[in-house]
């Protein structure tokens, strides 16, 4: 098949100079791609011009119900890719991390953006800065999509998930997306474009595809574009040398090679849970996508004395992995993606060789099942040790990208840190141990040279999704040699296509341009109580200015036998004596809230339907018996959630009659919206 750019809502492939593209398992052709051809600065207009306003209209609730439908829309058709995919080397457990993972993270970033996100177009970002004396000039900063495009440069290990987990924090921030697949595995990335051009889910212009070269594309960034890249350091780095990255301070998100430890401690010794938990995950990462994988172990560091038993294991296990065509049911690992990455792996091995012994595999003698040897790309499962890290650099600084691993050992825990920080950054790193004081030394030692950190015992060996394995939550990325960027990381991935502004002004001004009433703001205080409005009648600064309530000892001490809180500070005047925060007996925090809502409540049925939370609950002056309180709250923030009710943020404040506020929190509640 020829592929096609999906570019302006239309395929086309103008180019003419075609580029086969091979099958990894049998090398027959199974692609033609077409380069050049484009105008690349039409393209990225495109985006900007038809696809930044279409989804800038839309709120976060709205795009993250654009990416759930999406979703559902991928997971009818994932048996497509799966078939489509095998070509490419993987086997079907190989797709499950590729297509059913990249559809898993679309599905991740809907739920977030409607369960943390307001249902707006733009967010708040921390409290409000009081800036003067007088409190009428404040600050509060704000977060608001970029103007500009995201330009997602993706590898060819994962062609589903590779290209999924950019488009979706992108897409809910409001930013369209211009894809370039790795044009080894292409195949399958269109494939992926074209079911989702199809359903017509996405808003004109969010997403366009560039198959082959991307021409001067570069040329025409701006500062309100972002570029997200996975794939070699070299290539990463001739990227961000383009002159218009530095004159533009494009943003540029690097996630380049890695070369991600494993670390099995001291006390993991052979017959203990964690030291076979550190072999079935060292061996399941060199053969997993036959080790195409990023965040594949390539160093097992382990204790020296246990190094005899690790080599003698790993051994055992990786005699049990069938190599071959991926499509039969007995094959556990395919060939790495294409003769041309065979060659590479091998290189790499070599160098890899001047230091270490292959102590597992041979690459010219093994067996290959149902696929031609020499024609499909197949490398086997290969083990190197290393006898002496200290002194070697190749093992710190090569990375063969295929299913090879070099095992090393160490003397002491400060040794085995330094090894594992000799990768000079990493995406990931798994430990392995039952003794916390070991791991909290671990964690600490080598934390600042890798994006993430894998605690693997028996007590999570169940339900623990892996060393190699992102996870949409988390953050995706490392310093250094692994790039410096992050993906990922739930709202933080949603973050770097947003642009961060610090606003300054009176309350007034502010609490209009923000939709969020700002303490000093004017305060709407006539009409009917602020509980009998429906959401869309609710005004922004509303406010219920309760009676007053005097706080007696009689209070306190029924409180306290109803509730059983019978802390000292509550019940004892000599205990509370010379305390450094009580001046006597004061009354139990959770009694002044219950009060306040008594205060403030309005009873009879309305369009309150549920108080659901507080928020930033903070408790400000203790209050003794005999003193009086009473309570402002104020409509905050509005924020529609369906067609039946909205969530509406409250301001309440306590106060004693003197004017001292006592406590400060956010009370959340449902309102109707009208019939």
């Amino acid at each position: 098949m020829r592929l096609e750019s999906f570019v302006r809502e239309r395929w086309m492939s103008p180019g003419q100079e075609l580029a086969e593209v091979r099958s990894a398992v049998t090398g027959d052709v199974v692609a033609e791609v077409a380069s050049g051809g484009f105008d690349m600065g039409n393209v990225l207009a495109y985006a900007r011009q038809v696809g930044g306003p279409n989804l800038r209209r839309l709120t976060f609730h709205q795009r993250a119900e654009l990416l759930k439908r999406l979703a559902i829309h991928l997971s009818e058709r994932k048996e497509q890719l799966y078939k489509l995919s095998y070509q490419t080397g993987t086997t079907r457990s190989d797709n499950f991390i590729d297509v059913d993972g990249g559809i898993g993270t679309l599905f991740v970033y809907a739920s977030k953006g409607r369960r943390e996100l307001p249902n707006t177009t733009f967010l708040l970002d921390g409290a409000v800065e009081p800036l003067s004396k007088g409190g009428s000039f404040v600050g509060q900063h704000v977060m608001a999509p970029l103007a500009g495009v995201a330009v997602h440069i993706n590898a060819f290990n994962f062609p589903c998930w590779g290209m999924l987990e950019k488009l979706a924090p992108a897409i809910l921030a409001g930013v369209p997306v211009v894809t370039k697949p790795a044009t080894i595995t292409s195949y399958v990335a269109h494939a992926l474009v074209r079911m989702i051009a199809e359903s017509r889910i996405l808003p004109e212009g969010a997403l366009q595809c560039i198959i082959g070269s991307t021409g001067d594309l570069f040329d025409h960034l701006t500062c309100q574009d972002v570029v997200s890249f996975t794939g070699s350091a070299d290539t990463a780095q001739k990227l961000q040398r383009h002159p218009v990255i530095a004159r533009e301070s494009v943003r540029f998100i690097a996630e380049r090679d890695s070369l991600n430890a494993a670390i099995l401690a001291p006390d993991a010794g052979p017959g203990t849970p964690e030291f076979e938990l550190f072999i079935k995950e060292v061996a399941k990462e060199m053969t997993v996508k036959a080790g195409q994988k990023c965040t594949a172990i390539r160093r097992a560091i382990a204790p020296n004395n246990h190094m005899p038993a690790v080599i003698e294991a790993l051994r055992e296990r990786l005699s049990k992995i069938t190599v071959g065509n991926p499509e039969l049911d007995n094959v556990r690992m395919g060939p790495v993606v294409g003769l041309g990455q065979r060659r590479d792996v091998l290189a790499q091995v070599a160098k890899l060789r001047s230091e270490a012994d292959i102590v597992v595999g041979d690459p010219d003698n093994f067996t290959v099942e149902g696929a031609d040897r020499e024609r499909g790309a197949f490398i086997p499962p290969l083990l190197l040790h290393c006898p002496d890290p200290i002194r070697a650099t190749n093992v710190h600084s090569v990375e063969a990208f295929g299913p090879v691993c070099t095992v090393m050992g160490y003397d002491g825990l400060d040794q085995g840190i330094a090894l594992a920080n000799r990768g000079d950054g990493s995406l990931v790193a798994s430990v392995y141990t039952y003794d916390p004081a070991v791991a909290s030394d671990l964690v600490f030692g080598v934390g600042a040279f890798h994006g993430r950190l894998v605690l693997i015992d028996r007590d999570c060996a169940k339900e623990q999704t892996g060393h190699g394995s992102p996870m949409p939550h988390m953050v995706h990325g490392g310093p250094g040699r692994a790039g410096g960027g992050e993906e990922l990381g739930g709202m933080r991935g949603v973050h770097h296509y947003m642009q961060r502004t610090a606003l300054q002004g009176s309350p007034a001004m502010l609490s209009r341009v923000t939709q969020s009433w700002i303490k000093g703001a004017p305060m709407v205080q006539e009409g009917r109580h602020p509980f009998r409005y429906h959401f869309e009648d609710l005004a922004i600064g509303q406010t219920f200015i309760s009676k007053e309530r005097t706080i007696t000892l009689e209070d306190i001490e029924h409180f306290a036998a109803f509730t059983g809180d019978t802390f000292y500070a509550h019940m004892s005047e000599e205990a509370t004596k010379d305390h450094p925060f009580f001046p006597g007996r004061v009354a139990h925090g959770y009694l002044l809230l219950s009060f306040a809502a008594g205060l403030f409540v309005d009873p009879d049925l309305g369009p309150v339907l549920a108080n659901y939370g507080l928020d930033s609950l903070r408790f400000i002056k203790p209050l003794q018996p005999g003193e009086t309180i009473k309570v402002r709250l104020t409509a905050k923030s509005k924020s529609p959630r369906n067609e039946q009710y909205g969530e509406v943020r409250w301001d309440v404040e306590i106060t004693t009659d003197k004017g001292e506020t006592v406590a400060t929190y956010d009370l959340l509640t449902m309102n109707a919206v009208r019939a």
